[in-house]
């Protein structure tokens, strides 16, 4: 039914956000929420709706291709929406398609609620069908904006970790990685997110 949102965003938590067009406010569901910042204007936001027994929810995507690799995704037996959404949090997204046409199952398994048998049935449905996807992600952070406390920042990114679906245990043990990135790289939620997504990926 939506194709995308041109608006506002008025709130950003780790699993959501909010963008408000023509006076209505809309929460969309997106893989990484601190790509937005409170008070940017003309968002173009695309759109997935998706209907279920629960009711209606709305994902968001940075751009049609995002939201075309989102769609691939959920075509694939055994993957829902928020397993999908986990995938897309990655930023490497030429990096998962890589790994899909290498059938590396192992990469794949990676991702929160994705198993091995999972991960093979996206190599078998999705195997050199994303080629065609403009995926290169450069330059996909929020507008800039004033820098956040890092407590504040860090606890959101953990925050976000979760929700995406990876257990308590794991985001746990890269806690303390991030805490030391923090102070030495970056401070914003976007980075520090970015960064322990890199170091679950590794696990």
């Amino acid at each position: 039914m939506y194709e995308y949102f041109l608006g506002q965003v008025t709130d950003v938590t780790p699993g959501y956000v909010v963008i408000e067009v023509s006076g209505i406010g809309y929460k969309v569901l997106t893989a990484n929420p601190y790509r937005y910042q409170v008070g940017q204007t003309d968002v173009k936001m695309y759109i997935h709706q998706a209907v279920s027994d629960n009711g209606m929810s709305l994902f968001g995507f940075f751009d049609a291709d995002e939201k075309a690799l989102f769609e691939k995704l959920l075509g694939v037996s055994g993957i829902g929406p928020k397993s999908a959404l986990a995938i897309l949090a990655n930023n490497d997204h030429a990096g998962l398609i890589q790994a899909i046409n290498q059938e590396n199952a192992t990469y794949l398994t990676s991702f929160p609620g994705v198993g091995k048998k999972t991960a093979q049935q996206i190599v078998l449905d999705l195997k050199g069908k994303l080629n065609d996807l403009n995926v290169d992600v450069t330059g996909q952070t929020a507008l800039d904006v004033e820098t956040p406390a890092v407590d504040g920042a860090l606890a959101d990114a953990l925050a976000a970790l979760e929700a995406l679906g990876y257990s308590k245990a794991d985001v746990k043990k890269v806690t303390k990685k991030l805490e030391t990135f923090s102070q030495t790289h970056a401070s914003d939620t976007n980075a520090l997110l970015s960064e322990g997504l890199r170091l679950l990926m590794k696990k």
